[in-house]
């Protein structure tokens, strides 16, 4: 481990290795566990207490540990397509994999596989698990985005349901309570509202501590803390949203960020361009985000995972069930749509200080030309790069890194 790596990542990376353990133990002795998507509403297992893997998550661990080729070439032996949606796929691959080639021993088979219908790719990815012989499958609906009120970020909070829309929220608060009464049916558990809104309220103290601390961040120079340390400070924690133990590790977070800014630290010994990442994280290869600090003293001072912890997941409120639906019916929106996402991305940008942008361009990542346009008109220059951040023959055909250094060279110019 080296010296400057934050603690708050190295802790919370040590815990899910262990808490995955121990969810493996809970699969091994006939408890059914549930493998959910990012866009689905973790909170109402959490309070069920129905232990859950998210879908994204595993695909991180399954690239990071360079078993995504092996998985993405079971699916192609099943007749599947291994070139679209890997990032939703991979678990799906991997699932029939030797114990010795899985990674940490494998997913514990799923008793429940739940997503949104964020398109027909991902929907009939979730339906293929509801087709092995012990899985079901919950499927919620995707509505279409409506134009939100300038300024979202600030709003949303308290204010998501004139942010989303009634109507959008209407729908996913019934069909989340579909959901409760399914998973009740299955388990034998029930759900407290009493235990919902709780977890709601340590979601809701979690996301404080991401504000905080990214608004820190924002406002420091030269950057303290790599975007490889930030990513798994605040996103393992997303993951246990709802626990006390993910507040507690927001807080760390918080307080060793702000030591090292009080201490004057910095990631590069001379910061002399600050960069922002837009996409998501290519897991196979994290190391490569500081890779342009020595020669352009080029830094990496953004990821949208502590971006959108900060400014998408907190809301106050009223029925917690319906609080939960005003957290997801927009959340892919806020990232994706414009210009939602193309406002809060400038934005983000400037608050940072940012020279240059590199936008990582998925297959399934919608409106990618407007948030290139809204940074581009500020005059911050953008690198787009289109490939899947799962799948390394993507990344490698596209030459991310060279790209990335060729870009540096011609349009990031030092700072004074």
């Amino acid at each position: 481990m080296s010296d400057d790596r934050l603690h708050s990542a190295v802790r919370a990376t040590g815990y899910q290795r262990e808490w995955f353990q121990h969810v493996r133990a809970r699969g091994a002795a006939g408890e059914q566990i549930a493998l959910v998507n990012a866009d689905a509403p973790h909170e109402i297992f959490r309070a069920m207490g129905i232990p859950y893997v998210v879908n994204q998550w595993w695909a991180s661990v399954i690239a990071a540990k360079r078993a995504a080729p092996a998985s993405l070439a079971r699916l192609r032996a099943l007749g599947l397509p291994d070139t679209n949606r890997q990032y939703d796929a991979l678990a799906l691959g991997a699932q029939d994999l030797p114990t010795e080639d899985a990674p940490w021993g494998g997913l514990p088979t799923p008793a429940f596989a739940v997503a949104e219908r964020s398109g027909d790719v991902t929907a009939k990815i979730f339906e293929l698990w509801g087709r092995r012989a012990e899985t079901d499958t919950f499927l919620l609906s995707r509505t279409a985005a409506v134009p939100a009120l300038e300024g979202w970020w600030d709003r949303v909070p308290h204010d998501w349901e004139s942010v989303f829309g009634a109507a959008r929220v209407d729908l996913l608060a019934a069909e989340i309570r579909e959901l409760i009464t399914w998973l009740e049916e299955r388990t034998g558990r029930s759900l407290d509202l009493d235990v919902l809104a709780e977890v709601m309220d340590l979601a809701n103290r979690q996301a404080e501590w991401n504000r905080r601390t990214r608004d820190m961040l924002a406002a420091a120079r030269p950057a303290p803390v790599a975007v490889t340390d930030s990513i798994p400070s605040v996103m393992i924690p997303q993951w246990h949203r709802g626990t006390a133990w993910a507040v507690e590790a927001a807080e760390r977070l918080h307080d060793e960020v702000a030591a090292r800014i009080e201490a004057g630290s910095s990631v590069a010994p001379r910061e002399r361009r600050r960069l922002m990442w837009i996409g998501r994280g290519l897991w196979s290869n994290l190391e490569m985000y500081r890779s342009f600090q020595e020669e352009f003293g080029a830094v990496f001072v953004w990821s949208m995972y502590l971006a959108i912890a900060a400014d998408g997941y907190a809301r106050y409120g009223g029925d917690p069930i319906r609080a939960l639906a005003g957290r997801f019916v927009g959340l892919t929106d806020l990232l994706y749509v414009p210009p939602m996402s193309s406002s809060w991305y400038a934005k983000e940008a400037v608050a940072h200080g940012v020279d240059g942008v590199v936008h990582l361009v998925a297959d399934d990542t919608p409106g990618s030309a407007f948030i290139s346009a809204a940074l581009e008109e500020r005059g911050i220059p953008v690198l787009e790069i289109r490939a899947n951040n799962a799948d390394s023959r993507s990344t490698d055909e596209a030459r991310v890194q060279e790209r990335i250094a060729e870009f540096i060279r011609a349009r990031v110019p030092e700072r004074v």
